[in-house]
């Protein structure tokens, strides 16, 4: 990760105590809720109210430096991996969260059977399956 006052600096946010702090937080654990990520704050800086890690997401994710993963029936989830398109593969028995590139590299997914006259500027597609390892321990009991 960049240097997270540098990052803030170029998208004209003010550089605070916790702002960098939920900027690594996000760098170190991409796809948290934020009350997971508010307990990293703190771990980093101590005393912090869950508001203005609230706040800090808020901010960072209207600005494009984070991005804020929606997924249906579950808590926001926050990545440092913004811009690019890329969608979400999720495991509907533990939650473990993953990134998949577009499937076919590029962005057809912005290409809509019927745009119905919109324009459109971003896909959000989410993968909804069993992972690995929870796959295995099914197996195994």
């Amino acid at each position: 990760m960049r240097e997270p006052a540098d990052i803030l600096r170029e998208h004209g946010l003010s550089i605070t105590a916790q702002r960098i702090a939920v900027l690594r937080a996000v760098s170190h654990r991409p796809h948290s809720t934020a009350d997971a990520l508010t307990e990293e704050v703190r771990t980093e800086i101590g005393a912090v109210s869950k508001q203005a890690v609230y706040n800090a997401l808020g901010i960072l994710a209207d600005k494009g430096v984070i991005r804020r993963i929606q997924p249906a029936g579950s808590p926001a989830l926050y990545e440092d991996r913004a811009g690019d398109n890329h969608h979400h593969l999720i495991c509907r028995t533990c939650g473990k969260t993953v990134d998949v590139d577009c499937a076919t590299g590029e962005t057809p997914c912005l290409t809509a059977s019927n745009d119905a006259g919109f324009r459109i500027d971003e896909a959000e597609v989410i993968y909804w399956g069993t992972c690995p390892q929870c796959l295995a321990a099914a197996a195994r009991g």
